[in-house]
């Protein structure tokens, strides 16, 4: 499948999942989801797996990919077209939470926006030393959506969470470890990953999915009823002046006016 790649390991028990779009950015473009959300489902298929590791490229991922042809074309669209397109995010992230094995990121150089949202999609976070995760929807004139707000609060609390979202601020991987949203550092985070699917394949693939289903029972209990309408927000948010000023100033390298229009 075009920018993705499935190994099997631990004969069947544990899955590599490779995103590579062969470009430096690794961006999430439309195309690039769908394909890791048919994956995912496809995966969700295999009752005797265990785990499964999904690494990125020389970046994790930039996060929304906004040049390409597709997504670039989103605004023109009438709402109704743009409301279902701009779930996409949503239903990849959905995908990837969703499988009862156990799912693990590695995590390599620029964790951004979409890829914070993937990855924090997954179980378990691994990152390299020099890993950096970023959100900076917020500088654009944007939401965060994909169903991510309530994961992330999850993992790192609500504070924290508002420093990420609100404040934009940027983590390396020692102080995202420090703050539970990565749970291992380590020089080569695939191989790191791997490890730790390996220890989950020794387990009975049952009850393991049996416990992984209860805690996020117990951790996200009211995830749907809090993001259900972030995407219609997101589609709002495009509509401004804010979002319009804030993808202005990132093209352009300069600090945003925001206005609140």
């Amino acid at each position: 499948m075009k920018d993705v790649s499935v190994e099997m390991r631990e004969e069947g028990r544990v899955a590599l999942v490779r995103f590579d779009r062969g470009t430096k950015a690794n961006a999430l473009s439309l195309s690039a989801m769908r394909a890791l959300t048919e994956t995912a489902l496809r995966l969700a298929e295999a009752p005797a797996l265990s785990a499964v590791v999904l690494a990125g490229a020389e970046n994790f991922s930039l996060g929304f990919d906004l040049k390409d042809g597709e997504t670039a074309s989103l605004a023109a669209l009438p709402l109704a077209e743009r409301r279902l397109l701009l779930q996409t995010g949503r239903k990849m992230c959905r995908a990837w939470a969703e499988l009862e094995c156990l799912t693990i990121a590695a995590v390599r150089g620029w964790c951004v926006g979409g890829g914070v949202a993937l990855a924090g999609a997954l179980d378990l976070r691994v990152a390299e030393p020099g890993a950096v995760f970023y959100a900076p929807e917020i500088e654009r004139g944007m939401n965060m959506s994909w169903g991510s707000v309530p994961r992330l609060v999850a993992l790192v609390g609500p504070a924290r969470a508002k420093r990420l979202l609100i404040l934009a601020e940027r983590w390396g991987a020692a102080e995202a470890e420090r703050f539970g949203l990565v749970d291992e550092v380590a020089e080569d985070a695939e191989d790191a990953a791997l490890a730790l699917a390996a220890r989950a394949a020794a387990m009975p693939p049952v009850p393991l999915r049996m416990i992984k289903q209860a805690v996020e029972a117990a951790a996200l209990p009211l995830a749907h009823a809090a993001s259900w309408a972030d995407y219609d927000q997101f589609a709002l948010a495009q509509t401004g002046e804010d979002h319009r000023e804030g993808v202005a100033a990132f093209a352009e390298g300069r600090a945003p006016r925001f206005t609140g229009g």
